[in-house]
């Protein structure tokens, strides 16, 4: 059983999200953003990177692979929406 934090939760706190969300804030890349925001879009194609996915397709299954496990790794969008939303 995991007692800590998963190690993509711990690479993320590497990234200052303040710094990322001033940078999002100056070239107003928020901008009518209806559910995939600048920091979720940036989660999951880190997590892409990270896993060494090629594609957008890739990416997108192996999310849905990890359903259950997205909050926990940063993603605040609902549970199944987050594939979804990032292919549109």
């Amino acid at each position: 059983m995991n007692s800590g934090k998963y190690i993509f939760s711990q690479l993320l706190d590497f990234v200052n999200r303040y710094e990322f969300e001033k940078i999002v804030k100056k070239y107003n890349g928020n901008y009518r953003v209806r559910e995939l925001n600048c920091w979720n879009q940036f989660i999951q194609l880190f997590f892409g990177q990270l896993t060494n996915l090629n594609s957008l397709r890739d990416i997108c299954l192996c999310l849905k692979a990890h359903n259950n496990k997205l909050y926990h790794l940063g993603n605040k969008l609902p549970r199944g929406r987050a594939p979804e939303v990032l292919t549109k």
